[in-house]
């Protein structure tokens, strides 16, 4: 998916009266998770940069070795 179709979630998210939102990535997608920090935030004052998280998550490869990935989960309120 595209940056624009998570911004509409969280931007769906925020209309549907949450008070805060949680954008989680792993991997490759971390990027796309910080572009749609920053879409959010250009498109609203209201909407505030709480915390960000950083962690390293372990999974299994399909050949049963485990595999380290970073992960980035983004807190939003408004």
């Amino acid at each position: 998916k595209g940056a624009m179709a998570y911004v509409l979630a969280v931007i769906t998210q925020f209309s549907e009266g949450a008070k805060e939102v949680r954008v989680k990535a792993r991997g490759k997608s971390i990027s796309r998770a910080v572009d749609v920090l920053e879409i959010v935030k250009s498109k609203s004052e209201e909407i505030k940069l709480e915390a960000i998280n950083t962690s390293t998550e372990e999974v299994e490869t399909d050949d049963g070795r485990p595999l380290k990935i970073s992960a980035i989960e983004i807190v939003i309120k408004k």
